[in-house]
């Protein structure tokens, strides 16, 4: 496959957020579609706020299991801005970084629960704790 037919294949032919707010679809040229929860989402933010500048610097977040998107929004032709309920707004999904997501999220999920379990975390707002 080409790169111009593999960028193709990664175009999203449509990203909705759910009523709820705890659900992306996004499905692909390719196929592909995937539901991405908004917790999921929020966790693996490509920012660097959560992911740091080196994998050392990696932050794993207890508490999102309710975490609502209030807010899809292009940027350019190639990613789109997601703002969330908890005020993280700084995360821009490319379009093959969504598929990634779509494509790898039982492996990130797991590894996500277990890292928040080595750290004495939880999924449940401090509030339901």
């Amino acid at each position: 496959m080409t790169d111009q037919a593999a960028d193709q294949a990664d175009w999203p032919t449509e990203i909705r957020l759910s009523r709820d707010k705890r659900t992306l679809h996004v499905a692909f040229a390719s196929g592909a579609a995937y539901a991405l929860p908004a917790e999921y989402l929020r966790v693996e933010s490509p920012s660097a706020e959560v992911q740091g500048h080196a994998p050392s610097e990696r932050k794993w977040l207890g508490g999102k299991r309710e975490v609502q998107i209030l807010s899809v929004a292009p940027v350019g032709n190639y990613a789109v801005k997601l703002a969330f309920d908890d005020m993280h707004d700084t995360g821009i999904y490319a379009f093959d970084f969504l598929r990634r997501l779509g494509a790898e999220q039982a492996t990130r999920f797991a590894r996500y629960e277990e890292e928040l379990a080595a750290r004495g975390l939880s999924r449940e707002p401090a509030r339901r704790r």
